[in-house]
């Protein structure tokens, strides 16, 4: 502060203070930082979470699981609930739905083929392959369906048990994983198809295994089914 005389009066001058102005290189490093930051937050926020293996081939797991159910129980099962399925619903011909041990084999060894080839679509694309994400709804259908079996013929049907076990548990488990993982959910339209290829698909393989066994009775093999039941 200086005080200098004019004209017999005394003045006062305030003080003066200057802030420093950073350097330019000091600029471009903040707002370079501070980009880069905002960077990192952005694709933390729009990357996608990985989903785990456990998720897709965990399709093909969970089918083992349940159709090792059905290799068991499937043959002959037809002829053990016949008494129980004619009292119920007289007019169908049940002993034609019966099926040899040798049928369930080649259907269920052909089904797996297919199933092993969603799971494998799924693997490749993160869960994003419309094929895979329409198994498993399809999937999770299949057991509702096993249940609706059970309650309309009053009793067991082959893979009754593991639907509500494992097939339907991991189908809402895996929607869940795929969800939280960002995958979008397919559309309306391929679940849809999904759903409606499982019977084409299930018919296809029990006719190409009739196919196969007829030609294997061809060959001088025994024919007789209670030869190939598990009970």
């Amino acid at each position: 502060m200086r005080s200098h005389a004019h004209g017999g009066a005394v003045g006062v001058t305030a003080p003066t203070w200057t802030a420093p102005v950073p350097g330019a290189g000091a600029v471009s490093k903040v707002v370079s930082e501070a980009g880069a930051v905002s960077g990192r937050a952005s694709a933390g926020a729009a990357a996608p979470g990985v989903v785990p293996a456990v998720v897709t081939w965990g399709l093909l797991a969970a089918w083992a699981v349940h159709d090792a159910e059905e290799l068991v129980t499937m043959p002959g099962w037809a002829g053990r609930a016949g008494p129980r399925l004619r009292r119920l619903f007289p007019g169908v011909p049940w002993e034609r739905l019966d099926v040899s041990r040798a049928h369930t084999t080649v259907a269920i060894g052909l089904m797996g083929g297919a199933v092993a080839a969603l799971s494998a679509a799924g693997a490749r694309t993160g869960g994003r392959s419309p094929a895979f994400q329409a198994a498993l709804t399809a999937f999770g259908l299949h057991g509702v369906v096993h249940l609706a079996q059970a309650a309309v013929t009053r009793g067991y049907t082959p893979g009754a048990v593991t639907a509500p076990l494992v097939v339907i548990p991991f189908t809402v488990w895996a929607r869940r994983r795929l969800r939280e993982a960002g995958v979008p959910a397919p559309p309306r339209g391929s679940s849809a198809v999904g759903a409606l290829a499982v019977p084409l698909l299930l018919a296809g393989v029990h006719a190409a295994a009739r196919a196969v066994t007829r030609r294997r009775d061809r060959g001088g093999r025994p024919t007789s089914r209670s030869r190939d039941r598990w009970y």
